[in-house]
């Protein structure tokens, strides 16, 4: 396992969850539902100088049947203005059913919807970041593909 601080982004079209992973790469944590828009890239960079990570984590949301998407074409686009912007590395992993198992998991723990809209988006990214850190951990090979900033649309 890589030692180092990442940051998981779960990238939606109204906010961008954000959790991060101990030194250690053990465990992911909630962090902050950054509102997507002017100043999100901002933000992020500022969450970014604070916990000082090696890499951030962007979950890629792929349709069940395997099919890209245009949030799939989303999150691409955002990773690699991340990558462009914060001159860290930046790696798109697998998300399918994140935002999903968040809403379940809130739930189950006796939040609504209604008052979930909150973290539902940090929890997704924690789930995105605690399953590549696992993957890693179990299969000894960093997760996901890395972003080219300079490649796209």
């Amino acid at each position: 396992m890589r030692p180092g601080v990442r940051l998981g982004i779960d990238v939606g079209t109204a906010r961008v969850g954000v959790a991060r992973s101990d030194p250690h790469g053990m465990l992911a944590t909630p962090v902050e539902t950054v509102k997507r828009g002017p100043g999100d890239i901002d933000r992020i960079r500022s969450i970014a100088e604070e916990f000082g990570p090696t890499e951030i984590i962007v979950g890629l949301p792929i349709a069940l049947s395997g099919r890209e998407t245009a949030s799939t074409d989303d999150a691409r686009g955002f990773a690699r203005t991340l990558a462009g912007s914060l001159g860290l590395p930046v790696r798109l992993v697998d998300e399918r059913l994140s935002t999903v198992s968040a809403g379940a998991a809130l739930r189950a723990s006796g939040r609504t919807t209604r008052n979930s809209r909150s973290v539902v988006d940090q929890v997704a990214a924690v789930i995105i970041l605690q399953h590549a850190l696992d993957f890693e951990r179990s299969a000894d090979l960093p997760p996901g593909a890395v972003v080219d900033p300079d490649e796209g649309p």
